[in-house]
């Protein structure tokens, strides 16, 4: 029991210090880089790891934009967890519908930063703790910015700086708001759909977050964060 207090307290301890450190280094890599570097080794098909870190005034504000439109409308309102978004899945399900994913986008952070991909209650655990730390520990734009920087967008491709040039041949602070409503929409699946030669389905929920992005109030949004 002595030596389980002491791996837990060792555990919380250190998740802190490397929160509070990255709050203010910028981020080079995360645990799904690394996940997808060993796959590779065990699969022996090379991948190249693309990733540039920029700050948050090299950000296109429309891609900051983007992002929240699609994946979290209350990402400025929120302590990291959506309730409501979460008990809409939750009755969506119990009615016959598939278990949607009702992730936020610090979830999202917490879970790509310092986690594995894959479904486990061990993980989903972690991933609550380390939401709840950068949530408190993070202000709203550290969290976006960092999401921004190490978000995968293809195979290899990591963060927006890398995933605008992949696709558009441009920086990250130059992506306009079509170009970043299409980054937006591949992220449920980014090794499966592209951005440069969007699918009809791409392209449909492109224009949708183009719409979202409009209802929101366009980019004067961001000041809420």
């Amino acid at each position: 029991m002595r030596a389980l207090l002491y791996a837990v307290i060792g555990f919380v301890a250190l998740s802190v210090l490397l929160v509070l450190l990255f709050r203010v280094v910028p981020v080079f890599g995360s645990m799904v880089m690394v996940e997808r570097k060993v796959e590779s080794w065990v699969s022996r098909e090379p991948i190249r790891i693309e990733q540039q870190w920029r700050r948050w005034e090299a950000l296109s504000d429309h891609a900051k934009l983007a992002v929240i439109a699609a994946e979290d409308q209350r990402f400025p309102h929120h302590r990291g967890f959506d309730v409501d978004e979460m008990r809409r899945a939750w009755e969506a399900s119990r009615q016959g519908g598939r278990l949607r994913g009702a992730s936020t986008i610090s979830q999202q952070t917490a879970k790509n930063l310092f986690l594995w991909t894959g479904r486990s209650w061990l993980r989903k655990g972690l991933e609550a703790w380390f939401t709840l730390l950068i949530e408190t520990l993070w202000p709203k734009e550290r969290i976006l910015e960092v999401y921004l920087n190490i978000a995968e967008w293809d195979s290899g491709v990591f963060g927006l700086e890398a995933a605008a040039q992949h696709y558009f041949g441009v920086s990250a602070s130059q992506l306009n708001a079509h170009q970043a409503s299409r980054l937006a929409a591949i992220l449920p699946s980014p090794r499966n759909w592209s951005a440069a030669q969007p699918s009809a389905h791409v392209e449909r929920r492109s224009a949708w977050i183009r719409q979202q992005m409009n209802n929101l109030g366009g980019t004067g949004y961001l000041e809420q964060l």
